[in-house]
């Protein structure tokens, strides 16, 4: 190799192996610090890539799972009052059925009759008054509820409404029904009768909805957690293999410096060529 003064290539070779080391001690320093080993676009582009669109699935399937929670609670809120009508209506069919008897004083009936009047009136207050967030799948007016079912919001997930009010489909007692006469308590018991059977399907049919948001919110939180540990596979640090990392290249850096420190003493040993 020429001896030179003007061109030190052993201090510079020095110099460049120096700047890799540090480059890469710095990046090893960045992994423990943040606990990753791809924090940013320039440390490995694609996985930074991926790793983005799937937090960003993560982060939208919150606004999945808080849809599924609010569909629930709807609907349980729903099933509780519908729970409370099918009793009614049960203490109804009792009153009706014993306002049916011929040898009933007229005294009794009356009591009988407005009892079965403030039975009544209770189911018409429940299916009035049960509402979430503005919503009920149990009143004159009630509409399905839909919840999103993935981060894309073109899949839903929707639970039918079931109207419990009087006069209504599932509950034929009217706003008018009374048994203050046997023929009346007669057809009341026949309108409690279908009343209790259509309510109990009703609240089967809200049940299995209820159920099925549920195993859907359960499916969701899975879904999330799985891709959390996903991204954490592909950008996360092995931090004890940054650790030992970290000490070698520590080592290397002061050797670097020390063939530095050599490379640069090669011009003035050649001072000694002149003595």
């Amino acid at each position: 190799m020429t001896a030179s003064i003007n061109t030190n290539v052993a201090a510079m070779l020095a110099t460049q192996n120096l700047s890799r080391t540090q480059e890469q001690l710095q990046m090893s320093r960045t992994a423990i610090a943040t606990g990753l080993k791809v924090s940013s676009a320039k440390d490995n582009g694609a996985i930074f890539a991926i790793a983005n669109n799937e937090r960003a699935t993560g982060s939208a399937l919150n606004a999945v799972r808080e849809s599924l929670q609010r569909g629930q609670s709807v609907a349980d809120v729903s099933i509780a009052a519908g729970e409370t009508i099918s009793d009614l209506l049960s203490q109804m069919k009792e009153k009706a059925l014993a306002a049916s008897d011929a040898q009933l004083s007229s005294t009794s009936r009356a009591a009988m009759n407005a009892d079965f009047q403030s039975l009544r009136n209770q189911i018409t207050n429940a299916t009035k008054n049960t509402k979430f967030n503005g919503a009920s799948l149990i009143s004159a007016s009630a509409a399905n509820v839909t919840a999103l079912a993935d981060e894309t919001g073109s899949n839903l997930i929707t639970v039918q409404a079931q109207r419990l009010n009087l006069s209504g489909s599932n509950v034929t007692v009217t706003t008018s029904t009374e048994v203050n006469t046997v023929t009346n308590a007669k057809n009341a018991l026949s309108l409690v009768n279908a009343s209790i059977e259509n309510v109990s399907l009703a609240l089967a049919k809200l049940g299995t909805g209820s159920k099925a948001l549920n195993t859907h919110l359960n499916f969701v939180n899975k879904l999330q957690d799985a891709i959390e540990a996903g991204v954490g596979n592909i950008v996360d640090a092995d931090l004890a293999k940054e650790s030992a990392k970290l000490q070698a290249l520590q080592t290397k850096e002061q050797l670097g410096f020390q063939a530095l420190s050599i490379a640069n003493q090669g011009p003035g040993n050649l001072l000694s060529l002149f003595r």
